[in-house]
């Protein structure tokens, strides 16, 4: 007969040399290699470092102008094609859309010609807040119609967002006057006129 504390050194054992065959011949974890995108960088025209725009004037090839700046108050006035006061909303916004022109890509090599910028469809120039003035050509549109062909102060061509470009030649053709309100002509008070009497008929 097999004593009890024999059984128990048997099942200990059994189990001992389980464990050492299973962990010797149980698989290897394949090793997981993360594969990280690259994250393309976002550039823009104007560098945030030169501040907000102060300025902004547009010239077309045509010889339309259209110039909105701040006066010594901070509000935005409109200085071409006449001086008056600007809509301060419209003005801001052309300012917000200085600031985000995204630049789609870069075009290393290219005859400035053939994309408009030899003789630019429209010049942009920008004064900062910073003190800096940058000016820059923009070209034609692109053939996927998705930017203009723009020449940039550094003296690069690059495609910016059509978008952006757009709606600042807006103000071209709808410069951002203040609109104000026009009194309605008050109606002349009505003038009553006496009747003439009636003239008196002498009788015989």
């Amino acid at each position: 007969m097999i004593r009890t504390p024999t059984v128990v050194y048997i099942v200990i054992l059994l189990a001992l040399a389980g464990a050492y065959y299973y962990l010797k011949n149980r698989e290897e974890p394949a090793d997981i290699e993360l594969t990280v995108e690259p994250t393309e960088a976002i550039s823009y025209l104007f560098n945030a470092e030169e501040g907000t725009p102060s300025s902004i004037r547009i010239e077309s090839k045509s010889g339309e102008i259209v110039e909105v700046a701040r006066d010594t108050n901070d509000a935005w006035t409109l200085t071409q094609p006449t001086e008056a006061q600007a809509d301060p909303a419209a003005a801001e916004a052309a300012a917000s859309q200085i600031t985000t022109m995204r630049i789609l890509d870069i075009v290393p090599e290219v005859d400035p010609k053939t994309v408009g910028l030899d003789t630019p469809e429209y010049v942009l120039t920008i004064k900062f807040t910073s003190g800096v003035e940058r000016t820059v050509d923009i070209g034609v549109i692109t053939p996927t119609e998705s930017g203009y062909y723009v020449h940039d102060a550094a003296g690069k061509i690059v495609i910016v967002s059509r978008d952006a470009i757009d709606s600042l030649l807006g103000l071209l053709s709808n410069p951002p006057y203040l609109e104000t309100l026009t009194p309605s002509p008050v109606p002349a008070a009505e003038s009553s006129t006496p009747l003439p009497a009636p003239s008196e008929t002498a009788t015989p």
